[in-house]
């Protein structure tokens, strides 16, 4: 059963979750962030063989929405992936009957990245799984023209401009904001949008560099032929775990593209996926 909900109020904007409930009563809770580059994508966009997935292995599915870039900046966005933690637990938890201490947080792309981000909150979640992440949002692979989204018809600025909206919004369709991604990839200006034009982004919007001892297990998942965000950024957010004496695990998929998840039915993503249970059982 799905139950839509409101976990924030800002910006003119009413930013909604979708609880998926499950009967056995103080389930653990499995939180979804979407990709999208920050600019695109909804809370709709888990797929429902994923969903399904989940709640036949005994977990409550909650994806959520998040203000989007360039309307918002960055700060904004993390600020929201942190209150919806917070909501969840503090209210969340009563209304809908999980167990708040037994909370994992799940994301793609973008949202693998934010998944990382919250690792480093007041209010953490018990578990991380990363697909496709970057725990560096502020190296030079973020700051360059992209060498995948150069070989596409280019997008002018002018299009950008009438794209972006005068008021905040937290549900982007791909088919009306991927234009704005593919601008500011192709023209190393992601950053910019990203941070309304600062210098640089600041450490603190870096996975990377704030782990620290009681950062959560993290289950980190990339190939190793992504196009879009570089396989290493998984090794060096792996490597940088291990440092921190941090319980973590990288599953490569070989000749793995982006989003290599959304094809479930091939054997190898299957077999990606009861790895992502396994973890789950093991942290939660």
């Amino acid at each position: 059963m799905k139950t839509t909900f409101i976990y924030k109020e800002v910006d003119g904007c009413k930013i909604k979750g979708d609880f998926y409930a499950i009967e056995e009563k103080h389930a653990p809770l499995i939180v979804y962030i979407h990709g999208g580059g920050l600019i695109f994508g909804t809370r709709t966009d888990m797929k429902e063989e994923q969903i399904n997935l989940y709640l036949q292995a005994g977990y409550n599915v909650c994806t959520i929405d998040y203000r989007l870039a360039p309307e918002s900046e960055l700060t904004a966005i993390k600020q929201d992936i942190e209150d919806a933690l917070i909501w969840l637990k503090e209210q969340g938890a009563g209304t809908f009957g999980f167990d708040p201490d037994r909370m994992a947080v799940i994301g793609s792309s973008a949202g693998g990245y934010l998944a990382l981000l919250s690792g480093t909150f007041q209010v953490r979640p018990n578990a991380i799984v990363s697909f496709y992440g970057y725990g560096d949002i502020a190296g030079d692979w973020s700051r360059q023209p992209s060498p995948y989204f150069s070989k596409m018809t280019a997008v002018p600025e002018v299009l950008v401009h009438q794209l972006i909206q005068k008021e905040a919004l937290s549900e982007g369709p791909i088919e009306r904001r991927f234009a704005i991604y593919l601008y500011c990839r192709q023209q190393g200006k992601w950053i910019d949008y990203l941070t309304g034009n600062k210098e640089e982004a600041p450490d603190v919007f870096c996975p990377l560099k704030k782990i620290d001892k009681n950062y959560p297990p993290t289950l980190l998942l990339h190939g190793d032929a992504d196009d879009d965000v570089p396989y290493e950024q998984s090794v060096f957010m792996r490597e940088a775990l291990n440092g921190a004496g941090i319980k973590n695990k990288l599953i490569t998929i070989e000749n793995g593209k982006h989003s290599f998840d959304e094809n479930m039915k091939d054997p190898a993503v299957a077999e990606t996926f009861k790895e992502v249970l396994r973890f789950l059982k093991e942290s939660l």
